[in-house]
């Protein structure tokens, strides 16, 4: 595999376990280079909301999917979705990558709406 890869992976592993402590209900984040996927997961690991790149209702709105501009309509999506199931407080999962760029812009959209981190 690959070492940066590898790098990632240990920073998901380190965070994941803190989460699983501490029983958190979480915003994951997962990026490629032309989407970015988002899903809130109770602590019993089941899916309760998601919202990416790939639906067609957000899809046909973008020009490019893979920029901040897209991440920025993925977390105010996500954060909607959230409020109105009545899930405030999250923890932030961004899967081992850095906080900078598209995960960054998702998370400050996030909060703008109202979710707490």
């Amino acid at each position: 595999m690959n070492k940066k890869k590898n790098i990632r992976i240990k920073r998901i592993t380190k965070s994941r376990k803190i989460f699983y402590k501490l029983k958190a209900t979480r915003l994951v984040i997962h990026r490629t280079s032309r989407h970015i996927y988002a899903q809130i997961i109770s602590s019993t690991n089941k899916v309760l909301i998601t919202a990416s790149t790939l639906e067609k209702n957000i899809n046909k709105k973008l020009s490019y999917t893979g920029n901040i501009e897209a991440a920025i309509v993925i977390g105010k999506k996500i954060a909607k979705r959230s409020i109105n199931k009545g899930i405030m407080n999250i923890s932030f999962d961004r899967s081992g990558f850095k906080y900078h760029g598209r995960i960054k812009a998702l998370a400050n959209a996030a909060r703008d709406l109202g979710l707490q981190f």
